[in-house]
């Protein structure tokens, strides 16, 4: 499947909402909010598929946690993950660069006042601080996400020649 550019858009509130946002503030054991991020988010796969992926967004709110976000950025940098990952695992090519310019465009739409089309959510503080996280952390290791979460396809090539005198009925166990 070729990869398409999705396009970025306002994702507050997209996949967690205020009262998810509650239920996650009011959880403090880690299993517990791998838990609830798996409900909250519709991760439903195999076992480790599922660890992964808890493990990704459960870090991902406790950087959120160390550099303060409020609840609607958090919300925000949840959703902005998933749809990051969702365009990688689209594709078995390589879409690094179209992620990351994906990834760019969607921090831009949530840094900037124009609505209906962008809003000012992020400062550039913010915004370096979450670059430099998920280029350590999900950029590092797209290669990864990608051969984990996409369906791998193997390829059975058999060839048969015809119409080549002497190669069949002279024995030969080699190719000529």
């Amino acid at each position: 499947m070729i990869p398409h550019h999705p396009k970025p858009t306002v994702l507050l509130w997209a996949d967690v909402s205020y009262t998810d946002m509650e239920e996650i503030d009011n959880t403090k054991s880690t299993p517990e909010l791998k838990r609830v991020l798996c409900k909250l988010l519709g991760i439903q796969m195999n076992q480790s598929m599922t660890r992964v992926l808890s493990n990704m967004y459960l870090h991902a709110l406790l950087f959120c946690r160390r550099t303060g976000l409020n609840r609607e950025q958090t919300s925000v940098l949840l959703s902005i993950i998933k749809a990051i990952h969702a365009a990688n695992v689209e594709t078995l090519l390589n879409n690094m660069d179209q992620c990351f310019t994906f990834c760019s465009e969607l921090l831009l739409c949530h840094s900037s006042m124009r609505p209906p089309f962008s809003i000012d959510l992020f400062n550039s503080e913010q915004m370096t601080q979450i670059l430099q996280y998920l280029v350590n952390i999900y950029f590092r290791h797209f290669s990864l996400y990608k051969y984990i979460f996409t369906t791998q396809v193997q390829l059975n090539l058999s060839l048969s020649y015809s119409e080549i005198p002497g190669a069949i009925e002279s024995g030969s166990s080699g190719a000529t």
